[in-house]
């Protein structure tokens, strides 16, 4: 058995297993539509000329894209590394030929099309509801596939760390909650204290905000942005692979 035949068979096992889960399905296709009704409202009121939400509508494409980027992998595969420690599958997981890396690479694919399709319902939404003016560039594809597979090994990471799914999860949100406001989505810089700035270019999603917003509205660079959030994701892959515990 080669290994695209091992990833196949696991990326299908795990796409049915999502499928199956009416709720996870309703909220992940869901989520974005609030969002966008919700943020949309606010960017639209701007009722002072200054501060939050008063930026065009397009710049808020790159922080709308960041959070079903960053939370789904995040609390997905987290959830799924915790569940399998509790129920001793990774020991099972032990004595078949698929590996940790190419576990974590079948369910980083299924959570890549899951968020390409989120997304497109998202860029779809907000051309309908908003007045934002953006460029729908295929450049948006890498950045997308890439920040997912990056979060999907942050979040593998996480479920080891984590005692149980509840411990995922608010380990999740500890972490992604700050940084989806401070890594250039939905707060300017300029709005921020001049001493956050070197802890800004720390955060992984600021390369994924600065490269959408690149690709979508500004036409600023995105060469730089797309090598750098495609070195993370490399890295934290590994790193959520060589996390994936052998036994439990």
């Amino acid at each position: 058995m080669s290994t695209t035949t091992r990833i196949s068979a696991e990326f299908g096992a795990a796409w049915r297993s999502f499928v199956r889960r009416r709720t996870a399905v309703f909220f992940t296709f869901f989520f974005p539509v609030i969002l966008i009704v919700i943020f949309g409202a606010l960017v639209r009121t701007d009722p002072t000329g200054g501060g939050l939400f008063t930026e065009p509508a397009e710049y808020y494409l790159a922080g709308y894209l960041a959070v079903v980027v960053m939370f789904t992998p995040l609390s997905r595969v987290g959830s799924t590394v915790a569940r399998h420690r509790e129920g001793t599958r990774f020991e099972k997981l032990a004595t078949t030929p698929l590996s940790r890396t190419e576990w974590l690479l079948a369910h980083t694919l299924v959570n890549v099309v899951l968020v390409g399709a989120a997304s497109a319902v998202l860029l779809g939404i907000l051309l309908l509801i908003t007045d934002a003016q953006f460029v729908l560039s295929p450049l948006l594809v890498p950045f997308v596939a890439l920040g997912v597979a990056l979060f999907c090994g942050f979040g593998a990471i996480l479920g080891r760390i984590a005692d149980s799914q509840d411990g995922v999860i608010a380990a999740a949100n500890t972490v992604a909650l700050p940084m989806l406001f401070l890594a250039e989505t939905f707060v300017p810089p300029a709005l921020l204290p001049e001493w956050m700035g070197p802890l800004i270019d720390l955060l992984p999603l600021t390369y994924f905000a600065r490269g959408v917003r690149a690709v979508t509205s500004t036409g600023d660079p995105w060469l730089a942005d797309l090598a750098i959030l495609a070195g993370l994701a490399v890295a934290f892959l590994l790193a959520g692979a060589y996390a994936i515990p052998r036994t439990d």
